[in-house]
């Protein structure tokens, strides 16, 4: 008996030394390809973000080759320092059509919750430390209210060489404590096509309008000393617009500059709106820095706008901005002319 339970305290030892073996040499790869054709690891982008390990202490990097991917896409909080790279930005397309209103379940008589404008999105980044490049993202939904491509909630969150595409709301940048960084990057829209309260800078993109109507609608927090900055940028817009604003302040202290940006015709003599509420004058801070274009005469601005002065302009640096955080993507610091 003795010899028996001896042999069975063994035997239980040894499957324990053997599960701790196995957990501790458990590898987790560092690339994952995506492929509609079945020759990636996962076919689908959710597919493949879902197998990630938590909070990996490792860079992770998730290639998608070209094809059109129907998802609607959620990078969790928990999925942290991971790269997304498109096979080509023209060729790599995610798109969605949910928008504000819409039925969630549209088959079930019975359920008559909707969407809103915080979870229309296409694409939605709440982990910290993701990259985006080479890539489409879209919202098809066409002109039916708030429709959004890509809503980010996560802090270092950058994006080279893509395209955004929607019309009301294309771009949510969520979250007054993140830092958002967009490169090379193009952005349409119609009405208030970039918003929300992260602090981000927008360099070498192009933003389109498709109506006559706002770019941007900041809500920036009073606590936050940088809100939108946009250096070197092209505005553009549908050959049907003829009048934009540059933005109206979704929150009383909304924080927009945009600087050495090429203006068309289309941005109105005024440039800013104060959507209504005399009162937010006093608090939104836009502002302008030698800009070039039809558009950015700023002699006929709104008076409670601002003109920089080269000294003003000098601490819209990455370092300033971002405060210890220099993204990987990009040029980092364009020095004001």
């Amino acid at each position: 008996m003795k010899i028996m339970k001896s042999y069975f305290f063994l035997l239980l030892i040894m499957m324990f030394l053997s599960i701790d073996s196995t957990a501790q040499t458990t590898s987790y790869p560092k690339v994952l390809t995506v492929a509609l054709d079945g020759s990636g690891n996962y076919k689908t982008i959710q597919s493949a973000i879902d197998a990630v390990r938590a909070y990996s202490p490792e860079h992770i990097t998730i290639n998608i080759k070209n094809g059109v991917y129907h998802e609607k896409i959620v990078v969790p909080a928990w999925v942290t320092n991971v790269s997304f790279v498109g096979e080509s930005k023209e060729g790599t397309i995610i798109v969605n059509g949910d928008y504000s209103g819409k039925f969630m379940n549209a088959d079930t008589v019975a359920d008559k919750t909707k969407f809103g404008t915080f979870n229309s999105y296409t694409m939605y980044v709440h982990g910290n430390d993701i990259s985006v490049k080479n890539i489409t993202i879209s919202n098809n939904a066409g002109r039916v209210g708030q429709a959004v491509a890509l809503h980010v909630d996560g802090d270092r969150f950058e994006m080279e060489n893509c395209n955004l595409l929607g019309n009301q709301d294309t771009l949510l940048t969520a979250n007054d404590t993140a830092r958002q960084y967009f490169v090379n990057c193009y952005i349409e829209g119609t009405t208030d096509f970039i918003f929300g309260n992260a602090t981000a800078v927008f360099q070498n993109c192009t933003l389109k309008s498709l109506v006559e109507s706002f770019i941007t609608a900041a809500s920036t927090t009073q606590q936050q000393q940088f809100g939108y900055v946009f250096q070197h940028c092209k505005l553009i817009a549908d050959s049907s617009v003829k009048r934009t604003y540059l933005g109206r302040p979704w929150r009383a202290y909304a924080k927009v500059v945009f600087m050495d940006c090429e203006m068309d015709r289309n941005i109105r003599p005024e440039g800013w709106h104060n959507w209504g509420k005399a009162e937010n004058e006093a608090t939104a801070f836009y502002a302008e820095f030698n800009n070039t274009g039809a558009g950015a005469n700023t002699e006929k601005r709104v008076a409670w706008s601002h003109v920089l002065s080269k000294n003003e302009a000098k601490q819209y640096t990455i370092e300033n901005i971002f405060k210890g955080w220099k993204p990987a993507y990009g040029q980092g610091n364009i020095t004001a002319k």
